[in-house]
């Protein structure tokens, strides 16, 4: 397969979209413990933004039984004009997990994809057209439990709360009860950072433990020149009280998930940019820094080892140089490796029939910063990019396939959420 979206799993199934080599998609699933094929199914995307990558099918734990739901292409819709004039572009089908059998279908015209928000699914859908709303399914049946209107994505859920992003001019960030939609908190996002927020430059979160971290990228607007507030911030799932705050600091890749060892760069009221700072996602407070008269001049790409204790610069073919992060002290490049991405120079994938500009999940690989030479290692990347999940990692190779360990790792965000 050539994984281009993320994984999901859940009731022993891994689940991610896959491009076919004619550039059409499909939701492949895999058997968790085997890596064995239990099914495929063409899928497609119509109203996803490019810049959020490629949508995942949704995984949702049902007991014992598993439920993936995914968007199927309308039949004979294969030309693009005809699919945007038409009421129904695509199919949302859930489908048992492991043997692919259909248990719904609803018609969708445009949306961001589907998410599992604890025993349920999310859905925003109409995402082209002012009646855009969320609406919460039930997994088994595809009934509506209830629905908000406007556009969110699920940040955080468990198995009685969903924690949302509200994707508008004021964006904010609010808790609902899964049985029946009420609010319990909810945070603008400006009152954490300030005023001035737009989404267009991006936005991550992560969850660990009992908080959730976010953080919203800069956007300089073409007219106006000016860059909206960005930053990191930190929430309290159970209340929504804001526990820390870092204004003005842009997020760095590759490095781990807000809520994960999170590596920033600030950037100063001219636009200059500073050293680099790891965080302590629980407190926000810095645990090791290199100042800017310490990073090299140009050409080189991040690259960090399992434990991130070191930051190290890689210059392709050529000796990069390595900082321990506690001491911002330069160490010994030789016999010094670092994880960075395989390929610096992407190229968009060439989807059949969608909007051009979309891009496969990273991959990552380790290089001898000594002379910035790839390693060949059959070990798997750190855990601060895949993460983990229930003792689970999964990831995909820089030819798109898929690789999992089940290392006992504890649960935790990776760089991708």
């Amino acid at each position: 397969m050539n994984a281009v979206s993320r994984a999901t799993m859940g009731a022993g199934v891994a689940a991610a979209t896959s491009m076919k080599p004619d550039g059409t998609l499909e939701t492949v699933v895999l058997d968790l413990a085997s890596g064995r094929k239990l099914w495929a199914k063409p899928t497609t995307m119509t109203g996803r933004l490019p810049g959020m990558g490629v949508q995942a099918p949704a995984t949702v734990e049902i007991g014992t039984q598993g439920v993936v739901v995914s968007l199927d292409p309308v039949a004979g819709q294969d030309d693009q004009d005809k699919a945007k004039e038409s009421k129904q572009r695509a199919t949302l089908v859930a489908r048992d997990a492991r043997t692919g059998r259909e248990l719904w279908t609803r018609p969708v015209h445009s949306t961001f994809g589907p998410q599992r928000c604890g025993p349920y699914v999310c859905l925003s859908e109409n995402t082209e057209l002012s009646s855009a709303r969320m609406v919460v399914l039930e997994p088994k049946t595809g009934k509506t439990l209830w629905r908000l209107p406007g556009i969110a994505e699920v940040e955080w859920s468990d198995r009685e709360r969903v924690v949302l992003l509200r994707l508008a001019s004021h964006p904010v960030v609010e808790a609902h009860d899964l049985k029946d939609g009420k609010t319990v908190w909810q945070l603008p996002i400006e009152q954490a950072l300030g005023p001035g927020v737009d989404l267009s430059g991006g936005w991550a979160f992560g969850a660990t433990g009992d908080k959730l971290v976010g953080y919203v990228a800069p956007y300089t607007n073409p007219q106006t020149k000016q860059t909206s507030t960005f930053g990191l911030f930190s929430v309290r799932l159970a209340n929504g009280m804001v526990d820390w705050m870092r204004p003005s600091v842009v997020r760095v890749y590759p490095s781990g998930n807000p809520a994960f060892a999170p590596v920033v760069r600030p950037v100063d009221q001219q636009g200059q940019y500073g050293g680099f700072a790891r965080l302590d996602a629980d407190t926000g407070r810095v645990v090791g820094q290199i100042t800017p008269g310490q990073v090299p001049g140009s050409g080189w790409w991040l690259a960090f080892p399992r434990d991130m204790g070191k930051l190290g610069f890689l210059k392709r073919n050529a000796a990069g140089s390595v900082f321990d992060l506690a001491t911002g002290e330069p160490t010994p490049v030789k016999g010094t490796s670092g994880w960075s991405f395989c390929v610096t120079d992407p190229k968009p994938l060439p989807l059949r029939g969608l909007t051009p500009g979309f891009y496969s999940i990273a991959a990552l690989c380790e290089f001898d910063l000594a002379s910035g030479k790839r390693i060949t290692s059959a070990s798997a990347p750190p855990a601060w990019f895949t993460g983990s999940q229930n003792g689970w990692r999964l990831w995909r190779d820089e030819k798109g396939a898929m690789h999992a360990v089940k290392d006992g790792s504890a649960t935790a965000p990776g760089m991708y959420g």
